[in-house]
């Protein structure tokens, strides 16, 4: 499986030659390997009590590494046809006809090696010889990344001609969060960008900001679990759309307002990225210069003139305040640089593996979310990363934390963040998992001083200038009991909601700078499962630093 992702990772840097090579080298061991452990007395071996099951595991791996090998050499072919490029825009058209020659290919090649995946995950490790269990450990966690990104091209290529235009032109409106001011998918959409698509052909040809559109009343309707949750807001406010951590809700609602606004305008599907995202995607680009460019606003103080991935996250998260006084224009800028990162990604020849590893990245994190309006795509989009869904099932655990600003400005600037799980075992026989989230506002000690009022909020919504008032969400796995909330240790009242069969807590929490506080849920189940996955609102740090390692009570030894 070594050799294996050696292939997979010439692959992804476009080296088709060098990725045939090496799978050649491959195919011999697997062959001979497949050969030796289909024979008639390594079969016999395999019934052998007490160590035939070892024989046996060497059999279901051996095929399913040749299968799995044949089915990636289906896809190489030195002359281009299938490589990262297929997904990457080259002066500013992906190539549509080469997507739909290559899907029927992606969508056998995947089918192939997730059934070899799941015979590889059947084989019961626990009874096997540590010198063959780990190996094989590992061989299972190769194959279920493979089987996840054949898995997703496949439905990439099935789905993107038709998203791209090669129907007709498709219009995407572009929500440019900001993480400064949180909300449940990430920030605020201060800042909207609309998209065309036409036969691969992508051009940005409108950009406004939330503030210019305002409220709209009657508000657009939204399902009333969910407005008991965050209110009516999130229908009758652009910039509350996102409230709700279900991307499909604030999209579809996104589009109305939008359509509403510019009558003209027909929307066909939505998209969301943050500055973190946009970061990502100027590691593919390069710096961009912005000095002389018309889309840029004249007036930007001290602003760079050189966005890098160093520079954009505080340039469009903090350094703007200081040096544009109007949200019109803050709004203007930032849907401008993200214009011009995006005409970096387009407009030219881009590394194609750089930019797919930056889409990847972003996408795993949940700072980059698609909509359709489409039924079809949005089937195959809404069970990806991309579909930012709530609705879970019982068989595949997830528990969500989400933040909201309750400050009214863009103090999460200054907000470091810890989510991580603790697994515990009680006498009673459910299975109980807390949710635990730190905050602390670092901002200056003088922040209320200091700060723009644009900022703290200079307390127009009651908030104290330089404190940080979040809405703390947790959302539990399908069809398990909300048990209990606390804060620093000791229980405390909270909201408790339910949302697509998942129980959901809510809790308020204010922080003066300086000071920290941990807040937890806990949820549980009567029934047998596996440990829940842990999901966050992506903020203004590095997902991996949010996150961390789940832990046990000391009641679990």
């Amino acid at each position: 499986m070594r050799l294996t992702s050696s292939v997979t990772g010439l692959i992804a840097a476009g080296d088709l030659e060098g990725a045939e090579d090496r799978l050649n080298q491959v195919k011999e061991h697997t062959g001979t390997a497949r050969n030796a452990s289909t024979d008639p007395l390594w079969r016999v071996a395999g019934i052998v009590p007490g160590v035939g099951g070892n024989f046996a595991a060497v059999t279901d791996a051996a095929v399913a590494a040749d299968i799995t090998v044949g089915a990636v050499a289906s896809l190489l072919d030195s002359s281009g046809t299938f490589s990262p490029s297929l997904f990457a825009p080259q002066h500013g058209r992906i190539n549509i006809e080469a997507l739909q020659e290559a899907s029927p290919k992606l969508s056998r090649a995947a089918a192939t090696v997730s059934s070899a995946n799941d015979s590889i995950a059947a084989i019961n490790r626990d009874d096997l010889l540590p010198q063959l269990a780990e190996p094989l450990g590992e061989a299972a966690g190769a194959m279920d990344k493979l089987t996840g990104a054949l898995n997703g091209a496949a439905e990439a290529a099935q789905i993107l001609p038709s998203m791209l235009g090669a129907d007709g032109q498709r219009n995407y409106l572009i929500l440019v969060q900001n993480n400064s001011e949180a909300r449940a998918s990430g920030g605020i959409p201060g800042a909207l960008v609309v998209l065309t698509a036409d036969k691969g052909e992508l051009q940005l040809v409108d950009h406004g900001s939330a503030s210019d559109i305002g409220r709209f009343t009657p508000a657009f309707g939204v399902d009333e679990e969910q407005v008991r949750i965050y209110t009516a807001r999130l229908g009758a406010y652009m910039q509350n759309v996102n409230l709700t951590p279900d991307f499909p809700t604030a999209a579809s609602t996104a589009r109305k307002m939008w359509e509403k606004e510019n009558a003209d305008s027909r929307i066909d599907g939505v998209l969301s990225i943050d500055p973190v995202a946009l970061g990502y995607l100027l590691e593919a680009t390069g710096p961009i210069e912005l000095e002389g460019l018309q889309s840029i606003p004249a007036d930007q103080g001290s602003l760079p003139t050189t966005l890098t991935h160093e520079n954009v996250v505080p340039t469009l998260l903090s350094d703007v305040y200081q040096e544009i006084d109007e949200p019109a224009g803050q709004d203007a800028y930032f849907a401008a640089l993200a214009g011009e990162v995006f005409s970096g990604m387009t407009g030219g020849s881009i590394d194609a593996s750089k930019l797919i590893e930056a889409l990847q990245k972003g996408t795993s994190e949940g700072r980059l979310l698609v909509w359709s309006g489409v039924a079809d795509e949005q089937k195959v989009i809404a069970s990806s990363p991309l579909g930012g869904v709530v609705a879970g099932t019982p068989e595949n655990p997830e528990i969500g934390v989400y933040f909201n600003d309750g400050t009214g400005a863009k103090m999460d600037y200054y907000v470091r963040r810890e989510v991580k799980l603790e697994k515990r075992c009680e006498p009673d026989g459910y299975y109980r998992y807390a949710v635990q989230t730190t905050l602390s506002n670092n901002a200056p000690s003088d922040a209320g001083r200091t700060l723009p009022d644009y900022v703290t909020g200079a307390g127009v919504f009651g908030v104290e200038p330089g404190t940080v008032q979040t809405n703390v969400y947790a959302y539990g796995p399908a069809e398990w009991l909300l048990n209990s909330a606390a804060r620093d240790g000791a229980k405390v009242p909270f909201g408790s909601y339910e949302h697509d069969e998942r129980p959901v807590a809510a809790a308020t929490i204010s922080l003066a700078p300086g000071e920290s506080t941990t807040v937890e849920f806990e949820f549980s189940t009567p029934y047998e499962t596996e440990a829940p996955s842990l999901k966050v609102t992506p903020t203004v740090q590095p997902t991996s630093e949010v996150l961390q390692p789940t832990t046990a009570s000391k009641e679990c030894g």
